[in-house]
Formats: C-alpha cells, structure tokens, sequence
C-alpha cells in the first residue's frame, strides 16, 4: 500500500543481508540458542507458504528472518497492518528492515477503530486489536496461497498476564512459533544481532492506543496527539518514551538515564514547547520512568486475585 492509498501492496525486497544457512552467521550463536532456532524452524515444517503478522519489531523481524531461511523468500510474506495506531516512524521502519531481510511484505488496512469494544479500550484492547488483525490477514490468504499464519510471541510473553491478543491467535490458529521453541526476548535479540539486523536493539514499541488510560475512549485525534509528541522527542534524542495521554495533561514517560537531560536548559523548554504543540496544555514528567504495561496490569492482576 502507498502512504496514501487503501489498498495492500506489495514491497519487494531490496539489497538483502544474508540469512541462508551460512555458517558464518549461526557461528555467533551459542548451543543453545542454535537449538531453539532448529525448534522455531521445526514449528514450519510442512507449512507451505506462511503468513507473517509483521511490524517490525524484533520479535516479528526474527520471526520472518526464520520463516524466509525455513521456507525461502516465497514460502513467506509479511502482513503489516497499517491504522491511526501505528505510528509512520515504525511504518517506514518496518519495510526498512524486511527489505533487508529480503522478505515481500504487504501492507493491509485494519479497521479496530471501528470496533466499539476497542474504542471503548478496556482491558481487553488487545484481543479487540489482533481479532481485527488476524480476521483481515486470514482474508488475505487465499489471494496470496497462504497456508498458515504466524505471529511473533515469545517465551516471555507467554508468561505475562497483559497479553490479551493471545487469546486472538489461539482463535484464528494462529502459529507462535518463537514461544513454541522457547525463545525469550533475549534469545530474539541475541538472533537478531548475530544475523545483523538493525532491530537488534529496538526499543519495544507498543501501539500508540496503549498510551490511553482504560476506559478512556480511542480516538483517531488522540493517536495523532500522541504520536506528533513521541515524534518530537525522537527528534530531540530521547530513542524511547511514551507519551501518555490524560486529556490535556500529557504524562512522559523517559529512560531514567534520559530524565537529568530532559529537565535541564535548554532541552526542557524544548520538551515542553514540542509536546504542547501536539495540543496538550500540561505536560508532565513521570519520575518512574517509562513502565511496561502500566495501565493494564493493576486491572488483570486485580481481576486475577478476584478468580
């Protein structure tokens, strides 16, 4: 799809890095982890042509790696799913790397936001978010001979108890095949560097709906907010935040090593003045610095000690 159009497209390949069984690659990698690459790659075994649910972080990006090595450029494509809640840095990026992995993607438009259940965005967001993703990427396969699909979970995830997309792909049949193997995040990031790739080190990047407080309706303006903010602390060096959204009250989230530098002249006031300039008239720096699944958790871990 064109930055403008509503339709899926292809985007072919471009000067691909190696990922072939060359020894040189799998050397860098220790016994063990060798083993979960032949069990991801195992996992495969029989599937003709795979479907990828693809967004460029490093769990996905390894995910396609394995299924091109496994299956060969054409047994694989990635699908990325494009709406207001991803944001055009992760979206350039995502074609950026398949690129270089050699792997076809396409890009397909999902609809969440016309869900009432996601839009009214409680806890369970997510599952509303991967139906949507894992019904139009279903939708997809007999136009592109797919014969399975897959996504990038991994051993981590499993045990996380703010995961509710799972619960989607255990739906839809959806193959896990990182988890499946054993893989952690570490192993994935140890993957991605022994192979070369630039998401080596990516900074996790939830969708820009997971800055909205639950129960807090998602709306496409509130999306823009929030990404035209994170956008414009990229630009002043701060590579990973979160902008939460609290109506006119923007919450930053920082690295701890970043908030010293955040709160002094002259980034401060370019801070404040770029963040207000998304339309937020306060903005606030959190102290906790930034804070994996902050708004989910307290609510599943609640409803966990009720059951």
């Amino acid at each position: 799809m064109s930055e403008t159009s509503g339709m899926p497209s292809a985007h072919p390949p471009e000067a691909a890095f190696d990922i072939d069984l060359d020894a040189k690659l799998d050397a860098k990698l220790d016994a063990k982890l060798v083993a979960k690459l032949a069990r991801a790659q195992a996992c495969l075994a029989g599937v003709g042509r795979l479907g990828v649910a693809y967004s460029g972080g490093v769990d996905s990006a390894v995910l396609l790696a394995i299924a091109v090595r496994t299956l060969g450029p054409a047994g694989a494509l990635g699908i990325l799913g494009v709406s207001p809640s991803l944001a055009a840095d992760e979206r350039r990026a995502a074609h950026q790397t398949a690129a270089l992995i050699g792997a076809r993607v396409i890009e397909a438009p999902t609809r969440e936001g016309d869900r009432t259940a996601y839009r009214a965005n409680g806890p369970d967001r997510c599952f509303h978010c991967k139906d949507e993703l894992f019904t139009v990427t279903a939708a997809l396969a007999a136009e592109h001979g797919l014969t399975a699909l897959a996504y990038g979970e991994n051993a981590d995830d499993v045990l996380r108890r703010d995961r509710p997309g799972s619960r989607a792909a255990t739906a839809h049949g959806v193959l896990r095949p990182l988890a499946d193997a054993g893989m952690t995040k570490a192993d994935v990031r140890a993957m991605a560097a022994a192979w070369g790739m630039p998401c080596a080190d990516k900074p996790a990047a939830p969708c820009l709906a997971s800055r909205i407080p639950h129960f807090s309706e998602v709306t496409p303006e509130k999306l823009a907010q929030i990404e035209q903010a994170e956008s414009a602390l990229r630009e002043l060096g701060f590579a990973d935040s979160r902008v939460r959204h609290h109506g006119e009250v923007a919450r930053v989230e920082l690295l701890d090593t970043d908030l010293p530098r955040a709160v002094a002249s002259p980034v401060r006031e370019l801070l404040l003045g770029a963040v207000r300039a998304a339309g937020f008239r306060f903005v606030a720096l959190d102290l906790g610095g930034i804070q994996s699944g902050a708004f989910t958790l307290p609510l599943v871990e609640v409803t966990h000690a009720r059951d």
